[in-house]
């Protein structure tokens, strides 16, 4: 906990000084650019936003201490998630759309650090910085998730894709806690006609992941406890938490996907609630795991999340856990839903945009889950693309001169 003194030299203008944060902020007028000094290092920030960050560290009590995120650049990155080999097609599209960040997906084949390296050397010649990198063999582990046989087997091989991603000089991963893949129906027609992906739990008869099938009504032969679930992340996450810290690597875990209670005998009582997120973290106890939102999940969930998206961006995004946003919509939580485009679903995605820009998100927001507009894929992207970036200027130019 740490005290905040306040200096009055007029009615508009202050000297806040933060003594453990060593950093001397400079008002002018409140709504004005201001100075942060730390040590040697000189930034510039938009006053209001970085009033509200530290009124609100002076309200929790977070003490001041090296979270990973406060090396990325600040300002949200509208993001492409693209194929690690991209075309010069590819690349010359997503620069086209102004977009300088991009998050790759690979799977065990290709997980070295000599694979991670010549990707961000590829993509760097590009103007495009590598923000995240996946490995698909090390996501959604039942055996991890479940304790089965190989658990320790996958653990090491984790932690060597985090090692490798470090060494590589790549700042993110996501990992997903999912024991029985990711759930789905039959796509169905958004309110425009084009195709989305669809979950009908009364409907639902099997899970997938990286060409797995879970299926009803008992995936893995008999049905799991909670209290499993939570003991299995614990052994998982005490052996991950330090050789990201070492390796300098942030990882964000992503949402159960559908958030319902329990699918086909294994419970989702850690990832499918704000309360469940809450824990967790506490049980990682490390600045460098975090969350990636999905905010289409927060949705999809709706009231079993207990908290709404924009609480949830408030309290985890003040306390610099949220590494990297799902920017998505859907027409109506569980137990149907469609995945739309963004102003199609029943969710304000500008109030999104505004909380992530309101508590100084500095990460990345990706589309997620495209529905399906024409068979190049690109024209999806390119729409939402343009929606993000729009949000998020009208969303930086409304904090900053409101």
């Amino acid at each position: 906990m740490f005290s905040t003194e306040i200096l009055t030299k007029s009615d508009s203008e202050w000297a806040y000084t933060f003594p453990i944060l060593k950093y001397i902020l400079l008002v002018y007028h409140s709504r004005s650019f201001c100075i942060l000094i730390d040590e040697c290092n000189i930034e510039f920030y938009i006053a209001s936003d970085l009033l509200n960050l530290l009124i609100v560290n002076a309200k929790t009590g977070v003490e001041h201490m090296d979270y990973p995120i406060d090396k990325i650049i600040p300002g949200i990155k509208v993001t492409a998630q693209m194929s690690p080999e991209p075309s010069d097609e590819d690349l010359e599209f997503v620069r086209a759309l102004g977009v300088t960040h991009a998050v790759l997906w690979t799977d065990a084949k290709k997980s070295s650090y000599e694979y991670y390296a010549s990707r961000r050397e590829l993509f760097e010649k590009s103007d495009i910085s590598i923000y995240g990198f996946g490995n698909l063999d090390v996501h959604n582990v039942d055996s991890i998730t479940l304790n089965l046989p190989e658990r320790d087997a996958k653990i090491e091989e984790y932690k060597q894709h985090i090692r490798n991603l470090g060494r590589a000089g790549i700042p993110y991963t996501t990992y997903a806690h999912m024991g029985n893949g990711i759930w789905s129906t039959e796509p169905e027609r958004t309110p425009r006609g084009a195709l989305g992906r669809a979950f009908d739990l009364n409907k639902a008869e099997v899970g997938h992941w990286h060409g797995r099938e879970f299926r009803m009504p008992l995936s893995h032969g008999r049905e799991y406890s909670e209290a499993e679930i939570w003991e299995n992340f614990s052994y998982f996450i005490d052996q991950v938490a330090p050789v990201a810290e070492e390796a300098n690597v942030m990882i964000g875990i992503h949402p159960d996907d559908p958030p319902v209670p329990e699918l086909a005998g294994v419970p989702r009582c850690i990832f499918s609630s704000f309360e469940g997120y809450k824990k967790a973290l506490e049980i990682a106890d490390s600045p460098n795991i975090g969350m990636c939102l999905c905010v289409g999940c927060w949705l999809e969930g709706g009231e079993l999340m207990g908290k709404d998206i924009l609480e949830t961006i408030r309290y985890f995004g003040e306390r610099k856990k949220i590494f990297k946003v799902h920017f998505r919509n859907v027409d109506k939580p569980l137990p149907h839903f469609v995945e739309t485009f963004l102003e199609d679903g029943y969710m304000d995605m500008y109030k999104v945009m505004r909380e992530l820009q309101k508590v100084g998100f500095r990460g990345v927001a990706i589309p997620d889950h495209i529905p399906h507009l024409t068979q190049d894929g690109r024209a999806g992207m390119a729409y939402i693309i343009g929606q993000m970036q729009m949000l998020q200027k009208r969303a930086e130019e409304e904090l900053t001169f409101s």
